[in-house]
């Protein structure tokens, strides 16, 4: 009996392994937003649904609630990890018959075998044809799948079986489906006549995809279907006669769902990607996009990716003659506006790294007017094009790198280009008597396209470090020489030396100590360290004054900038120091999990004497005996809160240099608040103004399906709105709708807005976000205007 009944189970086996994910790609899209109706269309119990009444407070998750119930899975704790084919089959039934080679079991015909059962009223198998038949209230379960029908027949030779008046469920994917037939092919590919799926609740029908055939190649993971219609609300709102989806997460070729929105910068705006599975390691997305003041954007993305040349991603966008920038910009030669952008990254052996970051823009206005809604940019002051290669041996790291930029902002200029750079730095581990090596050589050739200073620059280090680590603190005494050497060629400048040099000694020793205490607040066990830490820095004083500045600028003073070696970038300046750095942190951790209550730090530089290099030779030299006193706290008492704050004063003067406060609160429904605050006084006001500005957003449910979601960003000095961002979610149990309203000004990050310009412009932009859970949406861009805008939102999965 055993050997008779095992090949109908694989057979239902085959036909219903549950698929991962189910996304559709539709040729056609029309859209349409309705209230929800819920009809009763099965028998819920019978679909493994438990009305929220019924189900457990700690299984109420934000799908349960949304749903007013949830699927419950009786064999999701089963054990998988003992293959079927490797377990005995149980049969059990109220009677047996045996008739001329034929088999007839009735009455709670129970089949099990391992996690696997099949349930119905009677069975019949032909011992000569290993074909059978099942009759009443058929029922299969697997973990994560039940599929329930009416009557099946199958052939254990040939593998084909059919299935009638089938309903199937799953689980994990909040999939229910119906079916008048389901064929298995002898290929394993399974044919769904007059059937329909969605992902609603059994009792909610908000919308549901019927079709005259579907076809579900489980092996390939492929599923079309024909003559598909969508149901909104019981309304047919979307017909196609052939669509393609995917039943997993691997790739599948299609048109995607649209993009729609409206700004002030070009109107309506509307694209509609396509994309190509090429291959298992290549593909593409072709993005034509409509854009009503500016005409036809056509953008294109390919990626491949290769075992030794590893990930490539090639792309690129092009707008013939853009109408308004001809209207904004009538004195430009050429109004077409295209992007380029290369970008890679690969390992070789685990020895070679390669790397390549391109990006060409026609105008600096580009990501102003047309940001890419395909391509992999963001907004930036410039685009770097960047390629290197790097060889990691088991001592030695050795660079290789070219890059220049393209400025997109009018106050900045990236001049010089290094072309090449190669760095040689010694990485071994090995070390005598515990003094570990410090070299380091570079050779950087610095070019421009403007009438400046050129030339070659050869930097080097070297020197020794004795790293001491213990449990309760750590000292590190570092002495090494550093040298500079230029080639230079002048340019319509003069040089009065051409080749000029430069070094310094440098010696420091950097120590801290930690001291532990235990204590207890509000029930809750801490540890509280206290943390000194000290850095003396001693660097000798070489005159420089006929150096260029290639790459170097002052870097920006914070509680870390306290214990660096030099308060330069790049390497122009060898800068001369004698000072003593000394700061203070604590902390309180939890004993049980490790957990940072809370962090503070304070630290402040005193210097014996001048600085006497600076970065424009024209500045006279820096006097203070002690620098500005730079703090910073974290705070976080819960998963909930988290509190930042940190502050540069200078207490000479008197004055508030810079400073920031951060707040972000997630309430117990998932409410975000999130309120900001920062102040940057420049060192000269000539060059920039005070900024003061403060930031409030907010994700705020207002019941289970209902929130609100806002932003605002506000200029203290200027005292004006510098952007703003309001919206409305309505989240169903199978459906999701936002609308968003954005006003901004359109600068680019890293310029001073000048408010008092009377040409000054607010845009506008209206974007609309529509989803059908389990089958996709247009406006994934309202869902990046919210997690770039909203610290903290992450879209759900569901």
């Amino acid at each position: 009996m055993d050997a008779l009944l095992f090949p109908t189970v694989k057979i239902v086996n085959s036909m219903t392994t549950p698929p991962r994910r189910l996304t559709l790609r539709l040729t056609f899209v029309l859209i349409g937003l309705m209230l929800p109706l819920h009809l009763s269309a099965q028998d819920n119990n019978q679909l493994d649904w438990s009305p929220i009444k019924s189900v457990p407070k700690e299984l109420q998750d934000k799908q349960c609630q949304m749903c007013e119930g949830r699927y419950n899975d009786p064999l999701a704790d089963a054990d998988l990890s003992i293959p079927l084919e490797q377990q005995n089959i149980e049969a059990s039934a109220s009677s047996t018959e045996l008739r001329d080679g034929e088999v007839t079991l009735n009455g709670g015909v129970i089949l099990k075998q391992g996690y696997r059962t099949l349930k119905g009223n009677t069975a019949t198998v032909n011992r000569l044809t290993e074909s059978g038949t099942l009759e009443g209230d058929i029922t299969l379960r697997e973990p994560g799948v039940l599929l329930r029908g009416g009557s099946a027949a199958f052939s254990a030779d040939s593998g084909e079986a059919t299935v009638t008046d089938s309903q199937f469920v799953l689980h994990k994917q909040h999939i229910r489906g119906e079916a008048t037939k389901l064929y298995r092919d002898p290929q394993g590919v399974i044919t769904v006549d007059d059937g329909s799926l969605s992902y609603c609740s059994p009792d909610n029908d908000d919308w549901i995809l019927r079709a005259d055939s579907i076809e579900l190649n489980l092996e390939e993971g492929v599923g079309s279907a024909r003559g598909a219609r969508i149901e909104v609300s019981g309304i047919p709102l979307i017909y196609t006669p052939w669509l393609s989806f995917p039943l997993d997460d691997r790739r599948k070729s299609g048109f995607l769902w649209p993009e729609i929105g409206n700004d002030s910068t070009g109107g309506l705006d509307i694209s509609a990607p396509l994309y190509l599975n090429l291959a298992p390691n290549y593909d593409a997305l072709y993005t034509p996009r409509y854009i009503q003041e500016r005409g036809l954007n056509q953008e294109l993305a390919f990626r491949y990716l290769g075992e030794y040349t590893g990930l490539w991603t090639l792309g690129g966008s092009y707008l013939d003659n853009d109408k308004r920038y001809e209207d904004e910009f009538p004195d430009e030669r050429n109004h077409d506006r295209w992007l380029t952008l290369v970008k890679h990254n690969g390992l070789f052996q685990q020895r070679w790294r390669s790397k390549v970051d391109f990006g060409k823009a026609s105008d600096a206005n580009y990501f102003k007017d047309l940001d890419s809604s395909s391509l992999d940019a963001k907004r930036q002051t410039s685009l770097r094009q960047l390629g290197s290669i790097d060889y990691l041996g088991d001592d030695w790291l050795v660079e290789l790198e070219v890059q220049q930029f393209q400025s997109l902002a009018n106050d900045i200029n990236n001049d010089y280009k290094t072309l090449p750079q190669i760095t040689s730095r010694y990485r071994g581990v090995d070390s005598l008597w515990g003094l570990k090596p410090i070299l380091l050589g570079q050779y950087s050739n610095f070019d421009t396209d403007l009438d400046s200073v050129t030339g070659e620059r050869i930097y080097a280090e070297v020197g020794l470090e004795y790293p001491m680590l213990w449990t309760h603190g750590f000292l590190k005494p570092t002495v090494k020489y550093r040298a500079l050497a230029y080639k230079l060629t002048p340019g319509l400048t003069t040089l009065d030396d051409e080749t000029p040099s430069a070094g310094s000694a440098l010696a420091s020793i950097d120590g801290g100590l930690i001291f532990e205490r235990p204590l207890e607040v509000a029930n809750i066990g801490l540890v509280q360290t206290l943390e000194p830490r000290a850095y003396y820095l001693y660097s000798e004083y070489d005159d420089q004054q006929n150096q260029p500045d290639f790459d170097s600028a002052e870097l920006t003073f914070s509680y870390n900038q306290l214990f660096r070696q030099t308060r330069f970038s790049g390497h122009d300046r060898l800068d001369d120091a004698n000072q003593l750095a000394v700061g203070v942190t604590t902390r309180f951790i939890g004993n049980e999990d490790g957990h940072q209550y809370l962090s503070a730090s304070i630290g402040q530089i005193f210097y014996f004497e001048d600085r006497e290099v600076q970065l424009n030779f024209n500045n006279a030299a820096d006097d203070k005996s002690g620098s500005e006193m730079a703090a910073e706290i974290t705070y976080s008492p819960n998963e909930r809160l988290d509190l930042r704050s940190s502050v540069v004063w200078d207490p000479y003067s008197g004055n508030v240099n810079s400073g920031s406060l951060q707040t972000a609160y997630t309430s117990d429904n998932g409410a975000l608040y999130n309120i900001g605050y920062s102040f940057r006084r420049p060192e000269t006001l000539s060059v920039s103004p005070i900024t003061e500005q403060a930031t409030l957003s907010t994700y705020l449910p207002l019941d289970t399906h209902w929130s609100l979601f806002a932003s605002w960003s506000y200029s203290l000095e200027a005292d004006i709105t510098i952007e703003d961002m309001f919206g409305l979610e309505y989240d169903s149990c199978c459906w999701k709708v936002r609308l968003l309203h954005l006003r901004y000004f359109d600068n680019i990050p890293g310029e001073n807005i000048d408010f008092t310009d009377p040409n000054l412009e607010r845009e506008q932009s209206t974007e609309i976000q529509f989803i059908l859970k389990g089958m996709g949406g247009f406006g994934s861009s309202v869902s990046n205007v919210l997690a770039e805008m909203i610290r903290g939102f992450e879209e759900s999965e569901y």
